[in-house]
């Protein structure tokens, strides 16, 4: 085995170089949410999500790999510093990536995207992980064939060709990275540690939600003056940030008895299940910002509002299914609640204060939250 192989006694640890690589995606994030808030419109937002799902998947891969790489190795710190330099170039075009910055974006995506496969499979040379990661190489340079044909084009045309290099990416794992004539790697193939994921998400995650906080302190200061009416959105955005965060850990905390681990629900659990709760959280932080900083409410400000928790519990039944191969009807519930909720405010945007939309949403998600943890001492009580 090689020198930069995780030792299988540390097999679940989250190493320092791995949370030094993340402070990378901190500043991605903030690019994400000032992204959608300079350009608040369907097609702003589809410029985001497409943004968003590649610097998510070029987090993705990175933890992963991880999974199977000793980060306390000097080689293993060396190969996250660059990976962590492509990542920073990443962010810093996220605002242009529509506009003059789209090589750059592509440029470091792609870099860091043949990076990734080529140095495990020189690490894992011979073994069967070696052969794995030759069959996410050839699905990634399928999928860059787009990335750097969109950069080409303008922007209108960008989005849609972008949209299928996405789609490329997102399939390969489900597709088993089969290429025809070539081989696969099916996900029984990869040896993966089902706490050394969790974790990473969970941290993950946390970062996502810290946007929150800084849109939301950022917000107030601007302000100058902290009247009564700024200090109650403030209050309540922090209740929506401590519900969403409540919400989260009492489904996807420590303990997760009983969750499957094998690949497959690994993949589905936190791949692509992560991408939209963490995404929910890049949009509950932008709609906070809005909520602080306009007075009356506007249909852009209300679907945003009902979009961050929405997506999320998309990501919630996923992660459900997935790991314990149940729904819960309560998110199906909560949903509906929030849809009726979007709805109305969409009808009655001029004439609903913001503090009303703020209350009815933080009633759904904060009961969401309370039934889950009750939910969750139960189970764990019967035990």
């Amino acid at each position: 085995m090689s020198v930069l192989a995780r030792p299988s006694h540390r097999r679940s640890e989250v190493g320092a170089a791995e949370l030094f690589f993340d402070l990378v995606y901190v500043f991605a994030i903030i690019q994400l949410s000032h992204l959608l808030l300079h350009h608040l419109s369907w097609h702003g937002a589809a410029e985001t999500v497409i943004v968003f799902a590649a610097v998510w998947w070029g987090w993705n891969y990175t933890a992963w790999a991880m999974n199977w790489l000793d980060p306390q190795r000097t080689g293993v710190h060396l190969f996250t510093g660059v990976l962590m330099l492509a990542s920073l170039g990443m962010a810093v075009a996220i605002p242009e990536a529509f506009g003059d910055k789209a090589w750059l974006f592509v440029a470091c995506y792609l870099f860091a995207g043949v990076l990734r496969p080529v140095m495990m499979m020189v690490v894992f040379r011979g073994q069967q992980m070696a052969a794995n990661y030759r069959m996410l190489l050839l699905w990634t340079l399928g999928a860059g064939v787009f990335w750097v044909a969109g950069a080409f084009v303008d922007d209108e045309l960008r989005l849609w060709i972008w949209l299928i290099a996405v789609v490329i990416d997102y399939a390969a794992p489900l597709m088993n990275f089969r290429v025809p004539g070539v081989g696969a790697a099916p996900m029984q193939l990869w040896d993966t540690d089902a706490e050394h994921l969790a974790e990473r998400n969970r941290l993950v995650f946390i970062i996502a939600l810290g946007e929150s906080i800084l849109l939301m302190g950022g917000a107030v200061v601007d302000a100058g003056d902290l009247t009564a009416s700024l200090a109650l959105s403030l209050l309540l955005g922090f209740a929506g940030l401590f519900v969403l965060w409540w919400n989260y850990f009492a489904l996807a905390g420590h303990q997760v008895e009983g969750a499957k681990t094998t690949t497959a629900a690994l993949r589905s659990a936190f791949a692509y299940a992560h991408a939209f709760m963490v995404l929910g959280a890049i949009l509950f932080a932008v709609s906070v910002e809005l909520r602080l900083s306009h007075e009356h409410l506007t249909p852009t400000v209300v679907i945003v509002t009902v979009a961050g928790p929405l997506v999320y519990l998309v990501g919630n039944l996923l992660y459900l299914g997935s790991r314990f191969g149940r729904f819960a009807r309560s998110r199906f519930v909560a949903m509906a609640a929030l849809v009726l909720i979007g709805a109305v405010g969409v009808l009655v945007a001029d004439q609903l204060p913001p503090v009303v939309l703020s209350l009815a949403v933080l009633a759904v998600t904060g009961s969401l939250a309370a039934l889950t943890a009750y939910s969750r001492s139960i189970s764990h009580a019967e035990r």
